[in-house]
């Protein structure tokens, strides 16, 4: 029987080699340092944002992806700029709705050899090589996160955030989970959690399960309205920053 042998990207590599002689290791530092700075440097001047999760693999037409892009519409109305993982799906779709209603649309781009290329509806984004690194941006700049149906990326960030917001390690931004039917398996799962007692009954008061964009862009505004301060950037000519 012939040998099936797996292709692995070269970044995925850094994982899977297991220790690397000491120099290595300072550039594979070093690289992941300059995706941060490159990440800040994009990204400091784009405003508040609201993150909006979810898959990339629905259509338009589907009511997720309507929906994703009223969220991105709205998002702009309140004054925020939409952020997403600036890829296609429910991500194309929430920075469509901000592109196309004069909102300001971003996107953390990541490397991937299937699904994930760049939508046309962001005025800026960025592409990064490190899961890790993409999603501590996608949380950084964002005061509220909506979390639309999705798979395992989308669990993986909604499970950072609300874990971030449960620990006290960020501030208690509003999380949104958008979708009844298809969320409410994951919410039984959490009511078990409590049961049995490895988180407690007010973890579970850090999410808003919802099918309504009117209840889900309330809570959000609500939050908004009691926490959230202007902090002027200013652009410092010495780091090139444009004016």
């Amino acid at each position: 029987m012939a040998k099936i042998e797996r292709i692995i990207p070269a970044k995925e590599s850094v994982y899977l080699d297991g220790p690397k002689p000491r120099v290595n290791e300072f550039f594979f530092a070093l690289d992941i340092f300059l995706g941060f700075i490159k990440g800040f440097r994009t990204l400091h001047f784009v405003g508040p944002c609201i993150t909006v999760f979810g898959s990339a693999r629905f259509k338009e037409g589907d009511r997720y992806y309507e929906a994703a892009r009223e969220f991105g519409k709205r998002i702009a109305e309140l004054g925020f700029t939409t952020m997403t993982g600036g890829g296609p799906g429910i991500m194309e779709a929430a920075n469509r709705g901000a592109f196309e209603n004069e909102g300001i649309s971003v996107g953390c781009n990541i490397k991937l050899t299937f699904e994930q290329q760049p939508n046309p509806y962001m005025q800026k984004w960025i592409t990064f090589d490190y899961f890790f690194i993409r999603k501590t941006l996608l949380l950084k700049y964002s005061y509220a996160f909506i979390i639309m149906p999705g798979g395992f990326g989308t669990m993986d960030e909604f499970f950072e955030a609300i874990t971030l917001v449960q620990t006290r390690t960020i501030t208690n931004f509003p999380i949104v989970l958008f979708g009844k039917d298809f969320y409410q398996p994951l919410m039984n799962t959490i009511d078990e959690m409590v049961l049995k007692g490895t988180i407690s009954e007010t973890d579970k008061k850090l999410i808003l399960l919802t099918d309504d964009i009117n209840e889900a862009m309330q809570y959000i505004e609500a939050y908004i309205a009691k926490n959230f301060k202007v902090k002027p950037r200013k652009k410092l000519w010495w780091l090139l920053e444009k004016r």
